[in-house]
């Protein structure tokens, strides 16, 4: 009999889970799961209210997820033992997120596998494990070129009064907020780094303007300069990203590959499809 798989990735902002079924594939989205914010008993509710249902009653054997922050082994446990309560009968792999798009990146090959989300990470890959990893300091003291990072960078030329007259009037526009609100998301609601990071899709939507191209090649060079210059194998094999901002902004990152030197390889918006192939 054909083992059912099922596959997540989960970011801060989303998870998309890929059920793999006698060759089928269905894909299934749920909110993010931080283990920072989120306890056992809270993401397991997550799983039984919004993942379950979709299943439809079928019986998983093999979950395989990778998740954000699962690099800190007290946060992946915290998640394996919400997933085992809800998938009894499976044998449950958790491992982080960056192990996950460094498979969907590089499959069985070497390369340097960088995540541009809602957060920010890297890695160099050997084929097999992960050799030297990056993971940033998290979006108050890290996440350089993240989403989070980018939509800081929003709010504080809003909030400082840098965008010019016709700047500052599309951002009315667009979020229809003010200091009061914006401080209290940030200091005293949840999922802050989520938050920011809604920010970052007014640079998408106002490519072309000196300050707008000024923040995004600023906060995706600060994560070039502070994560990939320290790994000694940068300049000798390619150099794959993965992440909503890396899709986004993927001709700034092919032209600051060309200004470091770097050889640019894959630019995925999401890592299933590669994690699908690798697990098939």
């Amino acid at each position: 009999m054909a083992l059912v798989k099922l596959i997540a990735d989960s970011g801060a902002t989303k998870t998309e889970w890929c059920l793999l079924s006698k060759g089928r594939k269905k894909t299934i989205f749920t909110q993010g799961i931080s283990p920072y914010f989120l306890n056992t008993e809270q993401i397991r509710q997550l799983i039984l209210k919004e993942l379950l249902p979709k299943l439809k009653g079928i019986v998983v054997n093999e979950v395989y997820y990778y998740g954000t922050g699962c690099i800190n082994p007290r946060n992946a446990n915290l998640v394996k033992k919400a997933l085992t309560q809800v998938f009894e009968k499976a044998k449950i792999h958790v491992t982080h997120d960056v192990m996950g798009a460094a498979k969907a990146l590089c499959g069985h090959e070497k390369g340097i596998a960088c995540i541009l989300g809602t957060g920010s990470s890297s890695c160099y890959y050997n084929g097999r494990t992960i050799g030297t990893a990056r993971t940033g300091l998290g979006y108050v003291l890290g996440d350089e070129g993240s989403g989070a990072f980018l939509g800081k960078k929003v709010i504080q030329y809003y909030l400082y009064n840098t965008f010019d007259e016709d700047l500052r009037a599309r951002f009315d526009l667009t979020f229809s907020t003010n200091s009061v609100e914006i401080l209290e998301n940030v200091y005293k609601k949840p999922l802050p780094n989520r938050y920011l990071a809604g920010f970052a899709i007014f640079l998408a939507q106002n490519r072309g303007h000196y300050m707008i191209e000024n923040i995004i090649e600023d906060g995706l060079n600060e994560f070039f300069f502070t994560h990939l210059c320290k790994y000694k194998e940068v300049w000798k094999l390619p150099v794959h990203f993965v992440g909503s901002v890396s899709y986004g902004f993927r001709d700034v990152l092919k032209q600051l590959c060309s200004q470091y030197e770097f050889e640019l390889g894959k630019v995925l918006k999401n890592p299933m499809e590669g994690l699908v192939e690798y697990h098939s």
